[in-house]
């Protein structure tokens, strides 16, 4: 959902976060908290928030500023 706000592609976030494309495409498939490392995890969270445009509510919800 953030990505897709941002409007960016897998791999726009892949290059921004430092995370693998393959290893998004694997979290993105997952319905619910995907099983990733914390590391990877951390990284997506961290470029969103960046943006300022995301704010992550708490574990399950997050927000957008457009």
């Amino acid at each position: 959902m953030a990505r897709a706000f941002l409007r960016w592609s897998i791999e726009d976030l892949a290059n921004k976060s430092g995370v693998g494309v393959t290893t998004i495409k694997r979290m993105e498939s997952f319905d619910g908290i995907p099983g990733a490392r914390v590391e990877n995890l951390q990284a997506i969270k961290d470029t969103f928030i960046a943006t300022k445009k995301i704010k992550f509510e708490n574990e399950s919800t997050i927000s957008v500023k457009e």
